[in-house]
This record gives C-alpha cells, sequence and structure tokens, in this order.
C-alpha cells in the first residue's frame, strides 16, 4: 500500500486552508496525505513587528526542521513568507497556481484621506509604499492571523488595515467595499502558495510536481531572484510582479526608502526567452541607479 505523505503546515486557519487545498489535489492524483500542524516563531511571537525578530523565515524555520527531522514528507507554504534561498537539504517541489497578487485596504469609512489617519500594516514595503502616496498618515503595527488583525481592526480607532487580498479571498473574509490597492506593488510570490520537501526524495519531488502550475513558477522565481539580489539578507521595502503573456514577460520591481519619501523603480516588458536570470538582471538596474546606497542606508535603520 502506497505510504501516507504527511503534510507540515502552522495551525492558522489560513495556513490550514492551504494546506487542506493541497491535500485535496494530491487526492485528486490518488496520493493520500494527512495533516500535521506545528506553530511557528512567526505566530508565537507576536508582541514584535516581523523584521525586528532577526531571523530569516520566521513563518518556515520551525518546518524546514520538521522536514530535515524526517517528521513530516511536505511543507506548504505562502510563498511570500519563505526566504529567497532555502535551508540546505531542502527544494521546491511546485509552486500551485497563483490567485489575486493584489494588497487591499480593508476600511471604515470611505473617506480616508484626513491628516493623521492611522493605517496598520506590518510590513515595511506596505508601510513605505503607503507613506509615498498618503505621507500625511501614521502607520501603526499589526500582528497575528487574519482573523485576529481583523478583530484589532475592529477594536481600534485605525482607519484601516492593509491585507493580502488572496488571504481574506480564500478564507471569505473579503469586505465587499475593501479597497483594491492596484497601485501598490506587492511582495515578491504574493498570493502563490509552494510546496517544500528533502532534496534527497527525488522521486516524493517528482510526484509532487503534479501539483506545479509553470507560468506561477516562473514568476515567482524571478520575482525572488529580484528579491534577493536586492536584499542581501535584509529585510526591506522590496515589491516585485512579473506576468506573462504568450510570447511577453512584463516585470514591475521597486525599492522604498522606509519613510517612502524615496523610491527607484523598474517596469519593463521584454520577450519570454530572456526570462532565465531577469530578476536579478532587474536587481542589478536598480541597485545601479541608487539602490545600492538606499539599501545601506535601510540596513543601517535597521540594525
Amino acid at each position: 500500500m502506497a505510504k501516507t505523505l504527511r503534510i507540515g503546515t502552522r495551525d492558522s486557519a489560513l495556513a490550514m486552508w492551504q494546506a487542506k487545498t493541497v491535500q485535496s489535489q494530491l487526492a485528486a492524483h490518488g496520493i493520500a496525505s494527512e495533516l500535521v500542524p506545528v506553530k511557528s516563531l512567526g505566530d508565537l511571537k507576536l508582541d514584535q513587528p516581523l523584521y525586528e525578530l532577526g531571523v530569516t523565515g520566521v513563518f518556515t524555520k520551525t518546518l524546514d526542521l520538521a522536514l530535515l527531522a524526517g517528521e513530516i514528507d511536505l511543507a506548504v507554504h505562502s510563498y511570500k513568507d519563505v526566504p529567497t534561498v532555502l535551508a540546505k537539504g531542502l527544494s521546491t517541489a511546485a509552486v500551485l497556481k497563483r490567485a489575486s497578487t493584489a494588497d487591499v485596504l480593508v476600511h471604515k469609512s470611505p473617506d480616508f484621506t484626513t491628516s493623521g489617519l492611522q493605517i496598520a500594516t506590518s510590513s515595511l514595503r506596505r508601510k513605505a509604499q503607503w507613506l509615498a502616496k498618503y505621507p500625511e498618515h501614521q502607520l501603526v503595527d499589526i500582528r497575528g492571523n487574519v482573523q485576529t488583525r481583523l478583530e484589532k481592526l475592529a477594536n481600534n480607532s485605525w482607519g484601516g488595515a492593509i491585507f493580502a487580498a488572496a488571504g481574506l479571498a480564500r478564507l471569505d473574509l473579503l469586505p465587499e467595499n475593501a479597497m483594491r490597492l492596484d497601485w501598490m506593488v506587492p511582495a515578491p510570490a504574493q498570493g502563490a502558495m509552494v510546496v517544500v520537501a528533502q532534496s534527497a526524495h527525488t522521486v516524493l519531488l517528482e510526484e509532487l510536481s503534479v501539483l506545479n502550475d509553470f507560468q506561477t513558477a516562473l514568476c515567482t522565481q524571478i520575482e525572488r531572484e529580484f528579491l534577493n539580489e536586492l536584499e542581501g539578507g535584509c529585510t526591506a521595502p522590496i515589491g516585485a510582479l512579473c506576468t506573462t503573456t504568450q510570447d511577453q514577460l512584463h516585470f514591475i520591481g521597486v525599492l522604498h526608502s522606509l519613510d517612502g519619501k524615496q523610491h527607484i523603480e523598474t517596469n519593463t516588458f521584454v520577450p519570454l526567452d530572456q526570462a532565465p536570470g531577469y530578476g536579478r538582471k532587474m536587481a542589478q538596474k536598480i541597485l545601479s541607479q541608487g539602490g545600492k546606497a538606499l539599501m545601506a542606508e535601510i540596513k543601517k535603520a535597521l540594525s
């Protein structure tokens, strides 16, 4: 009898939804599995902004260790939470078809332009891009799972909070009046789910590849290359979005200062055959146009 695969996942409602989606897709291919929920450091330490935790992969490290110890066979993550360099011994098995890449503002009033209005987010990227557009606003930190952050928004005087549209939609919690922030460049790999397994388990990696969506895998790889080349191990306000047509690739990449007052952006269209290494190439372009000095300022400010 075939082995029942053990799927490692964080135990938040969104993470469980994602793991169950993978489980369902595996079942459709005749592959049996069971869920193994765990708590990550990012779920346990809610009293600090993520960038202050000083640990790369605060939402993935616990599952990485479980994979390497053989306690689970595969792990399911929101791809945007995964470090751009996987832990030694681990490989990407599949990237599932992407949902919405958009950020949305869940707000209490249609008039959110008031000077001094407080907007909640724990993301340096969202803070910087919001301040670039609304410098008169105040940004406040908010941590916790999706439901917790919605409750905090309801119980505070903040004007709104910024969420990933995909996370809210997956839990059927996207308000009808949520404002889609089309001008905000998303986090690299936002809206995508990834499956990770041990590199040595080649038969399992081949088995899991049936879940892979080629277009999503290609675009998220380019976005993550861009992030890796820019950040150098430092959390920073970096956004990236890659989309493709039949023969063309469109890439938007942006680096902001922490206060949103400075930004360097690239927005290009190229033939699809230029995709290999394109994210790294665009990051080098950003670095050469002042990004290297800006990244040094960001690292200094966050150290």
